[in-house]
């Protein structure tokens, strides 16, 4: 602990004489993805460096060396725009979505006049955030402004990434966003991430980074291929953490940093914290998430959850955004607005009834509150497959929800067994040589230090060819063809000297 402090308090003396000027480029208008970065943002302020933050979500209280240039209004801002039960279509549909609004992001961003004044008077940055999620766009920009990039996300990788970086994905045992099954899947399951993977590439690369180029040389004339400057972000940090997503084998370049979003609980509001210490059982927060809404979710099934949560002794805490739930039961409190963070690291919150979103999946984590996962989009099906196979909740699907399989849920992950173990895999969580935050400025600093440095791996700029060694099994195939043929000649010629010298024998 002692050795920890003084690692921090040299950061921080060190980050007082490294004073960065940092650009952040975030085009994406995800409320939840912004809310992962805004804590990491303020901290780097806070530590001196001087900030200019592109974004939909400006600050509402500034603060010392932070400055907006805010995109708010310029397009919608999303919440409950996706559908509650998925199917192939739906993936399809989410593909879709995220080419279009990647080329919309592109355009929003270079079009706005305080961001174009950034390369028309030649401001000089140290380094560019940049949110690696549905476009490139803003690698164009960084290399324009000529500032090395640190990458960051808000969730697992994308399928692209792992090409950009040089990682190896394997379907057998590598779990991919949009899909089930964790990291021990089936055979079905193998072919449906197989042909998934690919399909989101191609899709990415020959539609958004192909759209994106060209609305780059708009306005730039020297813009390099963007498949060239993904490969050369310097840092990628990563929020994702091995205790929930399991072990990968990444280059130094990419850091794990899951975890820093989550802030020292502040004091709950009076009426809300009456309604948890009041409870004689404790009890169960219910939260979908800021962009699916409880009240977009079929009315049966809001029906089944009632039904179940009415026959358990605990209170109930439930993210609704109407003013009363059907039959408007007793022992439930309903908010459109909670403050989740703090409700969870209540030591009476017994379990988390969630979508799976990073966020809140993250914040289960940290607290050691066992979760009842059931995903619906983007990484929330392979959140959910980790939860579950790490032992640290259960999931539901929503097709199949019902009072009697919720019941049995909870059940589960009220036992107090069940409870002591997700406590005791939160203390793995927290068991790390520097804080998630800490993690994450060091790498942030250190590719600002670093900048004439690559770090990455030789796999992400090696021909696919090679990186497929599909020329070494070429090679391997023909002399192996070679070989066989050669020695079904050599038995040919063989058999038909001895035929011969019979032919012979027997004309004598």
């Amino acid at each position: 602990m002692k050795f920890n402090n003084i690692i921090i308090l040299f950061s921080a003396l060190f980050s007082q004489v490294l004073s960065l000027n940092i650009l952040g480029v975030f085009p994406y208008q995800g409320k939840s993805h912004f809310f992962v970065f805004a804590p990491y943002l303020k901290e780097l302020a806070r530590r001196g460096h001087n900030l200019t933050v592109i974004s939909y979500f400006p600050l509402k209280e500034p603060i010392d060396n932070y400055h907006d240039i805010s995109l708010a209004g310029k397009t919608k801002i999303l919440e409950d725009v996706f559908p509650i039960y998925r199917s192939y279509w739906t993936i399809i549909q989410i593909s879709f979505f995220l080419t279009n609004s990647g080329q919309e992001n592109c355009i929003t961003l270079l079009e706005d006049e305080n961001v174009q004044n950034l390369w028309k008077t030649k401001q000089k940055f140290d380094l560019v955030l940049v949110e690696l999620f549905n476009s490139d766009c803003a690698l164009g920009l960084a290399h324009q402004l000529g500032a090395p990039v640190v990458g960051l996300t808000s969730h697992v990788l994308m399928p692209w990434h792992y090409e950009d970086y040089g990682i190896q994905y394997n379907p057998s045992y590598v779990p991919m966003l949009f899909l089930e099954g964790g990291t021990k899947p089936t055979l079905y399951q193998r072919i449906e991430r197989s042909i998934l993977h690919m399909y989101f590439i191609y899709l990415h690369k020959l539609t958004c980074r192909r759209n994106n180029q060209k609305t780059l040389a708009q306005y730039f004339d020297d813009v390099p291929p963007l498949d060239d400057l993904a490969k050369n972000v310097k840092m990628l940090l990563l929020y994702t953490n091995y205790v929930l997503t399991g072990s990968g084998l990444y280059p130094p370049n990419v850091h794990e940093v899951g975890g820093y979003h989550v802030t020292k609980p502040k004091e709950l509001p009076q009426d809300l914290k009456k309604f948890i210490e009041e409870s004689e059982h404790g009890v169960i927060y219910i939260s979908f998430g800021s962009m699916l809404r409880a009240t977009s979710t079929p009315k049966d099934k809001v029906q089944a959850i009632i039904d179940a949560v009415s026959e358990i002794p605990q209170r109930i805490i439930w993210k609704w955004e109407e003013k009363n739930l059907p039959g408007n039961p007793k022992n439930i409190y309903i908010s459109n607005w909670l403050p989740q963070n703090e409700i969870l690291a209540h030591p009476k919150v017994l379990a988390f009834y969630s979508h799976c979103g990073m966020l809140g999946t993250t914040e289960a984590i940290h607290y050691g509150v066992p979760m009842i996962g059931m995903p619906i989009f983007g990484d929330q099906p392979s959140n959910a497959a980790a939860i579950e196979e790490n032992g640290l909740g259960v999931q539901i699907h929503i097709k199949d929800l019902t009072k009697e399989l919720l019941l049995e849920k909870l059940r589960i992950v009220l036992n107090p067994e069940f409870r002591r173990r997700v406590k005791e895999r939160s203390k793995v969580w927290h068991d790390r040589p520097l804080s998630a935050m800490e993690t994450a400025i060091f790498w942030t600093e250190y590719a600002a230090r670093n900048a004439n440095y690559t770090f990455g791996t030789a796999a992400a700029t090696v021909p696919l060819y090679q990186y497929r060694m599909w020329d070494v099994t070429a090679v391997i195939l023909a002399i192996l063809v070679i070989f066989f043929y050669s020695l079904k000649t050599v038995i040919s010629l063989v058999q038909k000297k001895r035929e011969d010298r019979y032919y012979e024998f027997k004309t004598k």
